[in-house]
């Protein structure tokens, strides 16, 4: 990652894309505070607009309720034998951060998984509706996603989009990095692109996405130069358009 300047704001969905090797996964980890940074700096303001601080250079609970970061494999952050022990964990790493615990933020996520299930043994998409509130347990403002469509079915990531909208919707800064075309055509506010470790686009998702056959939507490739990314915005449109005659 190199010389990059980068504003993320409150209520919003980035997607953060680009190739492998594009500097993706490094810059969130950088945002985390765990990933190794040979300069510059950054700096999260505190809830209720309070004063900004770096999360590298705070101790680890404190640094998990400004930035919370959901790995490329979930399970790296999965370690105990039950999903209660997990979550019962995350509560008390947590430190008192005064939202929801963490199975009343897994049940809004994923519902009905057993307390005594081994982690291990969750779908996909459960594994990441587990380590998704493990780290919303410390009501960090801002949420990062290191590719979290990868081994989601259809109805899965129509859920994720669901959830990141609603985290938008709270007023939490959510960064989703990711090669899912189709996903950020229905999830995202705003296109981060990267390429050899720089920013080379950064603009609203309708004109970042579509500039470049690489990442336009297949529902953009084939109604072009129509302005819709999805199929659900094709069906919003003739019933509009039915309404009107």
């Amino acid at each position: 990652v190199r010389d990059v300047r980068l504003a993320l704001r409150a209520g919003e969905v980035t997607a953060l894309m680009g190739r492998n090797g594009s500097g993706k996964s490094s810059l969130l980890w950088a945002l985390q505070g765990s990933g190794p940074r040979q300069g510059g700096s950054v700096k999260v303001t505190g809830a209720g607009g309070g004063p900004a601080a770096d999360p590298k250079r705070l101790p680890a609970a404190r640094a998990r309720q400004l930035v919370g970061l959901v790995p490329q494999t979930p399970t790296d952050l999965l370690y105990l034998e039950t999903v209660a022990q997990e979550l019962a964990q995350s509560d008390l790493e947590a430190d008192g951060a005064g939202g929801p615990t963490a199975r009343q933020i897994l049940d809004r996520l994923a519902p009905g998984i057993p307390d005594d299930t081994h982690p291990r043994d969750l779908s996909e998409g459960q594994k990441l509706a587990l380590v998704l509130a493990i780290q919303l347990s410390a009501a960090p403002r801002v949420v990062l996603l290191d590719e979290p469509t990868r081994g989601l079915d259809y109805h899965a990531k129509e859920a994720l989009t669901g959830i990141v909208d609603a985290l938008a919707a709270e007023g939490r800064t959510v960064v989703v990095s990711t090669h899912d075309v189709e996903f950020v055509a229905s999830a995202a506010d705003r296109v981060v692109v990267m390429a050899e470790g720089e920013i080379v686009a950064d603009g609203p998702t309708a004109e970042v996405i579509v500039a470049s056959p690489t990442f336009a939507p297949q529902t953009a490739k084939i109604l072009a130069p129509l302005a819709y990314l999805t199929a659900r915005q094709v069906g919003a449109a003739l019933e509009t358009a039915e309404a009107t005659r």
